[in-house]
């Protein structure tokens, strides 16, 4: 019998520390080999760790919301728990790496193992099974049965060699719901209240946003874009598109723009490092495309935007946006933005005030669409109009030149063909 302790591993960056996110498993489940144990994150992207081993799980270091030191160890799987005396299992008790650690057979100091709820504290109507009668499971079936307050082990599973699988738990779901009777209507002036702890990308998100308020004096510009011709446009090019090339939405044209306007306004293009008093400006446009997610708000960059056309943008803000929501996306594919664009799409209202991505300086964000009546010289004709809402650091921009890099954009879109000029 052996123990292998797995630490938490170097995410790069010099990122000291990681949170815990959720815990995939409990102690006593059973785990094979690649099985994703816990997933962690650092202030810059989540990293989902797997068990290097097949066995059983014996202690997790921490909840949910814990944060952890690098190289601390975070959870024990025991190798072939019931191998009988004499067999080829290690006994040297390894870490992730393979470095023989004797601290592995208990839990490090410092930190508090998760225990197993004992039997006469499990919830009512569950039931401990007996002792050699475990049933087989993945984690992520267990993890929903604990979630559902199921006993697998009186459950029958229906997979390869008794295995409880999704399907069982549906079916019990199903029968639960014919013989469940009717519930009552809730009362009024329930008071009821859920306290939700803020943690993982939640809780980063917070804090990035609290810290960019709290140093950065917003400075918001809001100014009305007629879209009605870059819009004609965008649906020409979408009815004449190749199987190969992506459906084009307004945010390809908005990102063109934003380039060809920091080309006129470098100073948008710029991260400032306030400690060190320098407003680092770039060359190259990297753009921060703000990403909802099931996770919360993630912004994965664009880089080298300016050598992109309209068509090769749509594609990697589709791939990057991917990548983000399945919680693929690499940490390059999240840092070195120079300039950010968030929308909230059909949602985005009629005026927003967003919150700079620091230490950028400027971000643009995009509203919605409406139909409006609007004087085309002495005619009345219903034109397209979206509102461009965008805040700027007023440390080191001024409302002067926020409104004309505002509004060179707005030239912009409103005449579709300098979208296709030439970018240096």
């Amino acid at each position: 019998m052996s123990e292998y302790t797995v630490k938490l591993p170097d995410v790069g960056e010099g990122v000291a520390e990681a949170e815990i996110v959720e815990w995939h498993v409990a102690v006593g489940d059973t785990v094979d080999e690649d099985d994703a144990i816990v997933d962690v994150m650092s202030d810059k992207a989540t990293i989902e760790l797997p068990s290097p081993v097949a066995g059983v799980v014996r202690w997790l270091a921490g909840d949910v919301g814990d944060v952890i030191a690098v190289g601390a160890s975070l959870f024990q799987i025991e190798v072939d728990p019931g191998a009988p005396a004499g067999s080829t299992s290690v006994t040297t008790p390894v870490v992730a790496d393979g470095v023989p650690d004797d601290a592995a057979l208990s839990p490090p100091s410092g930190l508090t193992p998760v225990i197993a709820e004992p039997p006469e504290t499990a919830a009512a109507g569950s039931r401990a099974p007996s002792k050699g009668s475990r049933p087989t499971a993945a984690p992520a079936v267990r993890a929903r049965a604990r979630d559902m307050g199921v006993d697998l082990g009186a459950l029958e599973g229906t997979g390869p060699d008794g295995r409880v699988t999704h399907g069982d738990l549906d079916a019990l779901l199903r029968s639960t719901a014919r013989a469940a009777p009717a519930r009552p209507a809730t009362p009024a002036g329930d008071d009821t209240v859920e306290d939700v702890k803020v943690t993982g990308l939640r809780r980063n998100i917070a804090e990035r946003m609290q810290a960019s308020k709290r140093r950065i004096p917003h400075f918001t510009y809001v100014e009305e874009v007629d879209v009605t011709e870059v819009e004609r446009l965008r649906r020409e090019l979408n009815e004449t598109r190749s199987e190969l090339q992506p459906k084009l939405s307004l945010l390809p044209f908005l990102m063109r723009a934003v380039v060809l306007g920091v080309r006129e306004h470098p100073g948008m293009n710029a991260r400032f490092l306030d400690e060190d008093g320098i407003v680092r400006r770039h060359t190259a446009v990297h753009l921060g495309i703000a990403v909802q997610t099931d996770r919360g708000l993630m912004v994965p960059v664009v880089k080298h935007a300016g050598a992109l056309d309209v068509w090769a943008s749509a594609g990697e803000v589709a791939r990057l946006s991917a990548a983000a929501r399945t919680a693929k996306i690499s940490l390059d594919e999240l840092t070195g933005s120079t300039i950010t664009i968030t929308s909230l799409g059909a949602l985005g209202g009629i005026v927003s005030t967003p919150v700079i991505n620091a230490p950028e300086v400027a971000i643009v964000g995009v509203n919605k669409i409406v139909d409006r009546p609007v004087y085309v010289g002495d005619t009345l004709v219903r034109r397209q109009i979206m509102n461009l809402s965008s805040s700027f650091d007023h440390r080191v921009i001024d409302g002067a030149d926020a409104a004309a890099f505002v509004q060179t954009v707005r030239r912009v879109l409103e005449t579709p063909a300098l979208l296709f000029a030439a970018v240096p």
